[in-house]
């Protein structure tokens, strides 16, 4: 009959495309909040040593890039702290086969340089390193990585040692691109996987993962 109202089930379709929009836009949400974080993480990545001068009771080197066991040694060797330890470290790798590799005489640091092969990955180096401070009652260490695992690996040891002093001393490896990173392919991937990583180790203790292994990363 004209005038009759349409029966319900006209109305169905237009319900369902309703209901299938709050997912696309919860989706869309969670994108632009993960965006959002990665942009405050971009900008979080020092693209500076911001102290280079105070002295610490221990210098710290987490392996696994180019730079970082260079500037510690070259740290240790102008009196910044007491002792050197790099976390993370191959086993049979030891102090003169490292003086080595970094063509560096074992005559003046040898004596003061201590390894630790426990780590396999930026929670192991922390708690690697926690366990060693206690050994020597060491309360501060200069914290060398490279700049885009410097969030994440303060973040790891901040927790591993609240009360311990921690400067951080970044290394800046040349293929790695921090002006305009999102520019560069491999820059991009590489921050994009760091901030993943982050996000993760912020989240862990709620998930009760330990996370710790056996090399840095």
């Amino acid at each position: 009959m004209t005038g009759d109202r349409a029966p319900p089930a006209a109305k169905r379709p237009r319900v369902r495309l309703r209901w299938l929009g709050v997912p696309a836009a919860v989706l869309a949400a969670l994108f632009l909040l993960w965006l959002g974080g990665l942009a405050w993480f971009a900008r979080s990545i020092p693209d500076e040593v911001n102290d280079s001068a105070t002295a610490t009771d221990a210098i710290v080197v987490l392996t696994g890039g180019s730079l970082r066991i260079q500037s510690g040694l070259a740290l240790l060797t102008a009196g910044k702290a007491k002792k050197l330890f790099v976390s993370g470290v191959h086993h049979g790798m030891d102090v003169p086969a490292l003086l080595r590799a970094e063509h560096q005489s074992s005559d003046k640091v040898a004596c003061c340089i201590a390894l630790g092969y426990d780590a396999d990955n930026t929670l192991g180096n922390a708690l690697e390193t926690a366990a060693w401070m206690r050994q020597e009652g060491f309360q501060s260490l200069r914290l060398v990585t490279a700049s885009y695992h410097m969030p994440r690996s303060l973040l790891e040891f901040s927790r591993a040692m609240p009360e311990a002093r921690i400067v951080p001393h970044p290394v800046f490896p040349e293929r790695v691109k921090q002006e305009r990173w999102w520019a560069w392919p491999g820059t991009a991937s590489l921050i994009v996987a760091e901030y993943q990583k982050y996000l993760l180790a912020l989240v862990r203790p709620a998930l009760g993962q330990s996370g710790a292994g056996r090399a840095s990363s």
